[in-house]
């Protein structure tokens, strides 16, 4: 088997890798590396095949994704409340979606493997000290300390066994009953008092249960509505780590990289003739991309060429990230030249990573009306072209964070301070996540 992995999955180890730590003991990486390849599959390559072909549908216009979940997960929070938390808003997303927006809806998580991220600047500046940036828990530490910030190997072995533990906690909640739609009340519970949200979610709750009692007393209960199908996403930046956890399917003799379902590339990373591309070419996971405003029609069609050579739907997402004030400019040629071109991309708005900027008190933040905005240019688009808005892809909290400026339950500037805890780029809280689903339900429909 490793013959023949690393005669497929390392080729991307001749080529430039953007993005990669500076690991300064090659010896203790190798060692590293070495114990991963010999630990069990986080998920397996059947799954990975069931969400290529949800994803399918996605291409194809009949389903919806809804992708989010943490900016960068951190070892200390893999407590059971903090991934529940999430999970639960991600379940009421998918409620408001699939019952407001009569559609089908996929859900994915940035969860279990979100723990690497890319960043603009190798090193940081604070009162004529420098030291490397902090590139997620899965190289270094977030404290501005030497030993803190020097990349250590063995926290790639942390990631793994973090992210074995929130899959483990996600498919107990997903198929032991926390999942039933049954449950749509209870998951709401702790929120209906204290928020415009909560309360209007509440409101579709109580639609939904009327039409499961109707169904029930038609004699009709489907198990569907008893578990969730709920999937692992995240960006694959950190390659050895990525190419440890490939391995040969024994079915077909295909490589998978099976640290999570799916895997994505992101805008720092997509270099057409780069390492990046090249791994995610070699293996059968669905691979998605994020394409921001200098994206070319080129770049997008040789990206299909590179990672979809057989134009199958579920293989390819493009996730755009443009910017509110940009989408509308930039994205319409792109979605024209790739549907002329034949090729059946699931197209996915990311109204996150366009819309960052710095309040007057230093804290990253993002504003939600700007976030909507970028939604709502991304359906506009695809409403203009005749194509299928496929789903969202946000950086969310179950918690009630302040990290995002406005929503229903308005967040100000000067609330960021009160509880801003995220370790790189501002997310929505639970809040502010309902209120764009309702929002982007509202948007579906009128598509």
């Amino acid at each position: 088997m490793n013959a023949e992995l690393h005669a497929g999955g390392n080729t991307w180890r001749s080529l430039p890798a953007a993005q990669q730590p500076d690991w300064p003991d090659q010896e203790a990486l190798r060692d590293v590396i070495a114990e991963l390849e010999s630990y069990p599959p986080l998920v397996f390559a059947g799954e990975c095949d069931q969400l290529r072909q949800r994803l399918g549908a996605v291409a194809r216009g009949e389903a919806f994704l809804l992708q989010g979940g943490d900016c960068a997960e951190a070892f200390d929070a893999v407590g059971a409340d903090q991934i529940r938390n999430k999970l639960k808003t991600l379940l009421q997303m998918g409620a408001v979606l699939t019952y407001a927006g009569s559609v089908p809806v996929v859900k994915v998580g940035r969860i279990a493997g979100q723990y690497s991220k890319p960043r603009s600047k190798p090193t940081e500046t604070r009162d004529g000290v420098t030291l490397p940036t902090y590139r997620g828990d899965s190289v270094n530490g977030f404290a501005f300390t030497p030993e803190a910030r020097t990349p250590d190997p063995q926290r790639l072995k942390r990631m793994y066994q973090a992210s074995a533990s929130t899959l483990n906690l996600v498919r107990a909640f997903t198929t032991g009953g926390y999942a039933d739609l049954r449950q749509v009340h209870a998951w709401n519970q702790d929120f209906v008092k204290s928020s415009p949200s909560g309360q209007r979610y509440e409101a579709l709750a109580r639609e939904i249960d009327r039409a499961m009692n109707f169904m029930n007393a038609c004699g009709v209960d489907p198990e569907e509505f008893k578990t969730v199908e709920f999937y692992a996403s995240h960006e694959a930046l950190v390659l050895d780590y990525e190419s440890a956890l490939t391995r040969v399917d024994s079915r077909t003799g295909d490589l998978y990289d099976v640290s999570g379902h799916m895997v994505w590339i992101g805008e720092r990373t997509r270099q057409l003739d780069g390492a990046h591309i090249e791994f995610a070419s070699k293996i059968r996971n669905p691979i998605g991309v994020k394409l921001g405003p200098t994206t070319t029609p080129e770049d997008a069609l040789t990206l299909i060429e590179r990672l979809d050579p057989e134009r199958e739907p579920g293989r390819l997402t493009f996730i755009t990230r443009m910017g509110a004030d940009k989408v509308r400019d930039k994205l319409p040629t792109l979605v024209e030249k790739v549907t002329a071109s034949g090729a059946q991309v699931a197209w996915i708005c990311d109204p996150m990573h366009g819309n960052t900027f710095e309040a007057a008190s230093g804290h990253k933040t993002r504003r939600f009306d700007d976030v909507l905005d970028e939604v709502k240019g991304f359906f506009e688009v695809h409403k203009g072209l005749g194509t299928h808005p496929g789903g969202i892809h946000v950086e969310l909290t179950g918690d009630d964070v302040t990290e995002c400026v406005g929503g229903g339950d308005e967040i100000f500037v000067d609330d960021l301070h009160q509880r801003y805890e995220t370790a790189c780029d501002p997310r929505l809280n639970r809040s502010q996540s309902l209120d764009l689903a309702f929002l982007v339900a509202e948007m579906y429909r009128d598509q």
